[in-house]
């Protein structure tokens, strides 16, 4: 079952405009050289966890992904990409060494998104 903060994440992440959405997919791929792939490998999510954090983004991009895609194509899948990340970062950040969490949530920090703090607090 997700936490209540990632649901908020998702939430957020679904009200979010395309160019919002595109800037965080850049910035999260940015950031994959520096810490962030050994980071996104760490969240270890459980395989329900897992199902559980893509359905809940799926379900909340998939009826924009028309809209997602003509503002930039494969923004849709790219926007899914990173928000699935960003939400087991939350769902998992008590495994998560701080710079870990940072690195994983930065990019939607960066455009406003609220985020919990590394110690869970929300």
């Amino acid at each position: 079952m997700l936490d209540a903060a990632t649901e908020r994440f998702i939430d957020q992440v679904g009200r979010l405009p395309a160019s919002s959405l595109a800037e965080a997919f850049d910035a999260a791929l940015a950031l994959r050289r520096g810490g962030g792939r050994d980071a996104s490998r760490a969240t270890k999510p459980s395989a329900a966890e897992n199902s559980e954090i893509d359905h809940a983004v799926r379900s909340t991009l998939l009826p924009r992904a028309e809209e997602l895609d003509a503002h930039r194509p494969g923004l849709h899948s790219d926007a899914k990409s990173a928000a699935v990340i960003g939400a087991r970062a939350i769902q998992k950040r008590g495994t998560l060494t701080a710079a870990q969490y940072e690195v994983l949530l930065r990019p939607f920090q960066a455009i406003g998104v609220e985020v919990p703090g590394h110690s869970g607090d929300d």
